[in-house]
């Protein structure tokens, strides 16, 4: 395939999912941020983690809530258990890969926090079962995963799947669709607090 046409592909497909995704999930967009900043409002965590490129977003979506995606405003409590390379070898070592978030969620997580899991395929069995533990101990339960319907729906409160079959574009389309949700929860947030936008607090980086 000549790179012209790898490039026209990969912008159309692209172009096609985001179009999708607006029609579908909108709503549970809208509905995850609200989740996200009730939870910060009641002192609770948001908690991030998956594996390889959605371990980077995973970081990436909690460096956003901490020091601030666009607008000025107090650090938001997030955390991405993909960071501390000590506990997860040492979980997959003693225990399980499969263990490592959950094994953090079961230390640092409480009833009324956020758990945010991302997986492209769906099927991630340490993703699975930090959503499962987090389900059962009363937590809020999120997704971003790929567009098969798999365990992570039974154990999501809210999950965006991303309707196509190719890991690269998907992964585009999770950051996209994190920082939206970064986005709407500044916006809610300074609705609720200051009601003006306008305000110089309102900064681009």
């Amino acid at each position: 395939m000549r790179p012209d046409k790898y490039i026209e592909g990969a912008f159309e497909d692209l172009r096609r999912a985001l179009e999708k995704l607006r029609t579908e999930s909108e709503k549970t967009l809208v509905d995850m941020a609200r989740v996200i900043l009730k939870a910060f409002r009641g002192r609770h965590k948001l908690f991030c983690f998956g594996n390889g490129g959605s371990a980077a977003d995973a970081q990436h979506i909690a460096a956003e809530f901490v020091n601030k995606f666009r607008l000025e405003r107090p650090p938001f409590p997030a955390i991405a258990l993909t960071t501390d390379t000590s506990i997860l070898t040492s979980v997959s070592n003693d225990r399980s890969f499969s263990d490592v978030f959950v094994r953090q969620l079961g230390a640092l997580a409480e009833a009324g926090d956020v758990a945010l899991g991302l997986s492209t395929s769906g099927r991630s069995e340490n993703v699975v079962r930090a959503l499962r533990w987090a389900r059962e101990h009363g937590l809020y339960t999120l997704g971003l995963s790929g567009p098969d319907k798999t365990d992570m729906d039974v154990y999501c409160d809210l999950i965006v799947h991303v309707p196509i079959a190719n890991t690269p574009r998907i992964q585009e389309c999770h950051i996209f669709l994190a920082h939206l949700i970064c986005g709407m929860v500044e916006i809610l947030y300074m609705e609720e607090t200051s009601g003006d936008l306008d305000s110089p607090g309102l900064q681009q980086c």
